[in-house]
């Protein structure tokens, strides 16, 4: 479980296909603290650590995670938002995140905003996913205010501080995204669904 707020900004070191899957060497501050098997958010997928190195981590992502997400467009050098999972004894800053990416969105355009940025974001229209304005979705592993929304887009408002300390300043129209939607959300949609046959 995690809560969407970016601990640090990774790199990626290097990447190796073994048959389906795709292994990652992903260099981290918070490196040292690592063990094998931890669970690490990537871009808000959840991810297991199944390597440590002097200089990097490796993991692995499988097909399909790799079909579900924007892990797949990743090339050495990319940087990658990462976060450790929750402490049961720490404040939940952002909102409930799984790190189980729902789908993936196309960034339509960016808007400087004079001190903040206004990002517009468009994935595919389906009944068990929604926004609702000043509700919670997870872009890219960072928890986030919707702004505006629609049934196959919304918008978030990124500030200097998540700009700077996460990949939102690398994202431009035309990239993609991971998103996980409010979990909440996702359960009132699938019992609405149950209702209607």
């Amino acid at each position: 479980m995690f809560s969407g707020i970016v601990e640090a900004v990774g790199k990626l070191t290097d990447l190796k296909m073994q048959e389906d899957n795709i292994d990652f060497y992903i260099s981290s501050p918070f490196l040292h603290e690592l063990k094998i098997d931890q669970s690490v958010a990537h871009n808000g997928a959840c991810l297991t650590v199944v390597e440590l190195l002097p200089d990097s981590y490796r993991v692995t992502a499988i097909a399909e995670t790799l079909q579900k997400t924007n892990l797949s467009n990743l090339k050495k050098g990319d940087s990658i938002n990462l976060e450790r999972c929750l402490k049961l004894n720490d404040r939940l800053d952002g909102h409930m995140v799984q790190g189980h990416v729902d789908t993936t969105a196309t960034c339509v355009s960016v808007h400087d905003e004079n001190g903040s940025w206004k990002f517009v974001f468009r994935y595919s229209a389906t009944d068990q996913f929604a926004t609702v304005p000043k509700g919670s979705i997870c872009v890219n592993g960072v928890s986030l205010t919707v702004v505006d929304s629609d049934v196959d887009q919304f918008s978030v408002c990124i500030i200097p501080f998540t700009f700077e300390h996460t990949n939102f300043s690398e994202i431009k129209a035309g990239d993609r995204v991971n998103l996980e939607f409010d979990i909440i959300g996702k359960y009132v949609l699938r019992y609405l669904s149950t209702q209607n046959r």
